[in-house]
């Protein structure tokens, strides 16, 4: 009966891994991560080569670096779905204490790369933002001690992953990166709602956020700076904000032509952060609309799956991670039409940049080892199970 209402499917004894993988992953989800990649490189063609000019280097290099962080994440991602649930959370658990003492020693030893955020660890060949790896990290561990909770004479896990959360926003804030302190905040509200958080908590937690929003705008250039210029109803036509917009504008429903955009000469992010603009003034709405649909099919169809799921842990971490992967490309997409302040936070597989690319693999490859299709089990038994 429990398979009938869940649609459970039993494992087969004796199965190999392999078939055990692809008959239990989500197909769909799965084919939708590659179709992202795919048009990251084919707009990482278009974005690119002025980089590339401008500083000397040949024309494909940075699509090139592309191709390569990029299958090294797909290949950590399909490594970590074939995990069980059990290991994926002890990696992320060890994961989440290594970022997290990265996080503390960037003030020392990070870089600014002239953007005005120390976010970044500069390695000569190569550079590492540990925030992003600590977003996927932080997630599976907050959702592992707040379904300690739920567990009789468990510890005070949601009250250990709120100060864990704290600890980690205001660390963000100090680089500052409002924009991915702002995403770990959103995801542990989420997690903390569905955990069962009361209505009249969740509302306090929100006025704080207010309050440090106020006291960050009254003491942050940086912040203030972004603020005013989203609330400004002109538009600077030479601020990045400004170039994204008219080539939106200009993009229409069909695009102007592949390589007649003229958007990535003047966006000195045209590859990360505003890579939608480029895609919308080349392709038109036709290829954002694909995009878009692509984000909202493995978002949905994850919370999707996760509702049959009886394992406390597993719902709270797999909707985390899916509410935060839709959110961040959400937010990226919304600052490039001035729906939002500016963030700088990448298109989570289309952007350039080797750690976003190889941490949404991370994240990605955990989501889906959480949605794979597995045995439920009587609700009984997971009881029982969890008071010894």
């Amino acid at each position: 009966m429990t398979e009938m209402v869940y649609g459970s499917i039993p494992d087969r004894v004796g199965e190999p891994i392999l078939p055990r993988w692809w008959r239990t992953i989500d197909k769909w989800a799965l084919s939708c991560v590659f179709i992202l990649f795919g048009i990251g490189l084919l707009l990482g063609l278009a974005a690119s080569p002025p980089l590339a000019q401008k500083n000397d280097l040949p024309a494909f290099y940075y699509v090139q670096r592309q191709a390569f962080f990029g299958g090294l994440g797909l290949i950590v991602m399909l490594l970590i779905t074939m995990m069980d649930p059990a290991k994926v959370r002890r990696y992320a658990v060890i994961g989440f204490g290594a970022a997290l003492f990265s996080l503390l020693l960037l003030p020392t030893f990070g870089t600014d790369f002239g953007k005005g955020a120390t976010r970044w660890f500069s390695l000569g060949f190569a550079s590492v933002q540990p925030s992003e790896f600590l977003k996927p990290a932080f997630v599976i561990t907050a959702a592992w001690l707040m379904a300690a909770a739920h567990e009789i004479g468990g510890p005070p896990g949601r009250l250990y992953s709120f100060f864990l959360a704290l600890v980690i926003v205001m660390l963000l804030a100090l680089q500052p990166d409002f924009g991915q302190a702002s995403l770990v905040l959103f995801s542990w509200l989420v997690m903390y709602f569905v955990a069962g958080a009361p209505i009249l908590l969740l509302g306090g937690i929100a006025g704080l956020v207010v309050a440090g929003g106020t006291f960050a705008y009254h003491n942050s250039e940086h912040f203030a700076r972004r603020i005013d210029g989203f609330l400004n109803p002109a538009i600077d036509p030479t601020t990045q904000i400004g170039y994204a917009t008219n080539a939106i504008r200009e993009g229409g429903f069909f695009g102007v032509g592949v390589g007649e955009g003229t958007v990535k000469w003047s966006l000195p992010d045209a590859h990360t952060d505003f890579i939608i603009a480029v895609a919308a003034e080349e392709y038109g709405v036709v290829l954002v609309a694909i995009i878009i649909t692509l984000y909202a099919t493995i978002t949905v169809r994850s919370l999707w799956r996760l509702l049959r799921e009886r394992d406390p842990f597993i719902r709270l971490a797999g909707t985390g991670l899916a509410c935060a992967f839709g959110v961040q490309a959400f937010i990226n997409m919304g600052v490039a039409v001035r729906l939002l302040p500016a963030k700088g936070m990448t298109l989570p597989f289309v952007s350039y940049g080797g750690s976003s690319v190889i941490a949404s693999g991370i994240a990605l490859g955990a989501l889906l080892a959480f949605t794979r299709t597995r045995p439920q089990g009587e609700i009984g038994d997971i009881l029982i199970r969890r008071g010894r």
